[in-house]
């Protein structure tokens, strides 16, 4: 395995564990901000609207950490392609 090559899987090792982590975070984050927003007084059971609020919430969150995570990804490639990770 040539040097580039070792680059390129250490690189996608990195993106692999940095993916699990902000998936994590992104988790997290719609637990916390959307329960605390949707949910003001917690029960035995979600209302309709709060359900809805819920919904929406998270789809806000997902779209918006798909769009960033695509548009890193697609940054961290072209880099790769430029061979911008190169011995310094």
């Amino acid at each position: 395995m040539d040097s580039d090559a070792v680059k390129k899987s250490i690189i996608r090792q990195a993106l692999q564990a940095t993916n699990s982590a902000n998936a994590r975070i992104l988790i997290e984050n719609i637990n916390e901000k959307c329960f605390e927003r949707c949910v003001p007084k917690p029960g035995s059971s979600l209302a309709s609207g709060e359900q809805t609020c819920v919904t929406q919430c998270m789809e806000k969150y997902m779209a918006a950490w798909n769009e960033v995570n695509a548009t890193y990804l697609r940054r961290i490639q072209q880099e790769i392609g430029n061979n911008a990770f190169t011995n310094t």
